[in-house]
């Protein structure tokens, strides 16, 4: 299986290209300004966590909309790169009313794949400033927090699902186990 983490400019990219090395993924971070043509040999794709505030400078996203556009396979947004997807699909990502750092408790909403098994809240880790405020109608919202009612987003016509929180880090509970069913997703979609 081979994964490509497209680096948004995220302080965690290479944290989440280790959680896949280490669950055994041939995996590589591509810079988001990389020509589809390039990566199109991918199984999957994470589009990582970013720097640039989507919601004021979405062009600092590269190639991602292009990436949307064509690969047909399964893809994880984290953070900017699900307030990214969402916008591009319709919705609206703008400041958080109040940003989450740090330690945050995620409550699952939706019975879905990328947390099957999984408790139905656990603490989770948090670095944003804005969110997604409007949900494309093409997507499902699967989880929320107290403060950000978009915690996790799965488009309901294709394999691609959004995380506004970083499961790549020790401090979230089951970030591993959320990896892995990503992963169960990628193997049944190309079975």
């Amino acid at each position: 299986m081979k994964i490509y983490v497209v680096d948004n400019g995220g302080q965690w990219t290479h944290r989440e290209w280790r959680v896949l090395r280490y669950l055994g993924v041939n995996t590589a971070i591509v810079p988001n300004t990389t020509p589809f043509e390039e990566i199109q040999d991918a199984d999957a794709l994470v589009l990582s966590g970013g720097a640039p505030r989507v919601a004021l400078d979405a062009e600092r996203m590269g190639r991602n909309s292009e990436y949307l556009d064509r690969a047909e396979i399964p893809i994880l947004g984290i953070c900017a790169g699900m307030q990214f997807m969402c916008a591009k699909f319709g919705g609206k990502t703008e400041p958080a009313k109040v940003p989450e750092f740090g330690k945050t408790v995620v409550y699952i909403d939706c019975e879905n794949d990328l947390f099957k098994d999984l408790p139905r809240s656990f603490i989770v880790w948090e670095s944003h400033n804005d969110e997604v405020s409007v949900v494309p109608p093409s997507f499902d919202i699967l989880a929320h927090s107290d403060h950000c009612p978009v915690e996790a987003v799965k488009m309901k016509s294709r394999p691609i699902y959004g995380l506004q929180f970083h499961p790549e880090v020790e401090h979230t509970e089951y970030g591993i186990e959320i990896f892995k069913n990503f992963l169960s997703v990628v193997e049944g979609w190309h079975k």
